[in-house]
């Protein structure tokens, strides 16, 4: 009975695409002794900082909508640690929000970002290639129009935000190397040492 239900079970393009075609690429191109040496992704935050929303409370609200219809996945506030006084800002208030996909829903976001989103970035010529050092990346988006779930009609103000792809990757070139395979439109195709 559990067999029947996985065989109609929706799987991810990109989930199959990592599994059949840059498993293989990565254990070709960096020598692995073991599959299970193969960086994978392990989670994607998309994180947006509110820093207006100190005078303006509604657009959290209006943050947390846009950011669950681009994900998904209900968004939460995040809110600030400590008071400072020239921000005007005090402990526990709502500064931002943030989304962490994992599994499916993670596969699914990376795919419509990289095949719908990006694709639509006004003279895009690309992404850098700066890692952390620990094998994570973080993608700025100035706009949040690019995702087609946004009614433009309905913007009441331009927001940015930040996509951090988490790998398990030990360095930056491995982690370069499994985002480049993705489908991710890095600016130089050449490898990061």
């Amino acid at each position: 009975m559990a067999a029947a239900n996985k065989v109609g079970k929706y799987v991810p393009t990109f989930k199959t695409k990592y599994r059949e075609e840059i498993k293989p690429a990565l254990v070709k191109e960096f020598g692995y002794k073991s599959v299970m040496q193969v960086p994978k992704l392990e989670k994607i935050v998309v994180n947006q900082g509110m820093g207006q929303a100190v005078a303006d409370k509604k657009l959290i609200d209006v943050a947390i909508a846009e950011l669950t219809q681009i994900t998904g996945q209900k968004a939460v506030q995040t809110r600030s640690k400590k008071d400072i006084s020239n921000f005007k800002l005090r402990k526990g208030m709502p500064v931002g929000v943030r989304v962490t996909l994992r599994a499916d829903k993670m596969y699914e976001f990376m795919e419509r970002l990289v095949a719908v989103a990006l694709p639509r970035i006004r003279d895009f010529k690309g992404i850098n290639e700066k890692f952390d050092g620990q094998g994570n990346y973080t993608l700025g988006i100035t706009e949040q129009i690019i995702f087609p779930e946004i009614d433009i009609d309905k913007i009441t103000k331009i927001l940015g935000m930040e996509i951090t792809f988490v790998t398990s990757a030990g360095n930056d070139a491995e982690a370069y190397a499994l985002l480049r395979e993705f489908g991710l439109p890095f600016k130089n195709a050449k490898k990061v040492q």
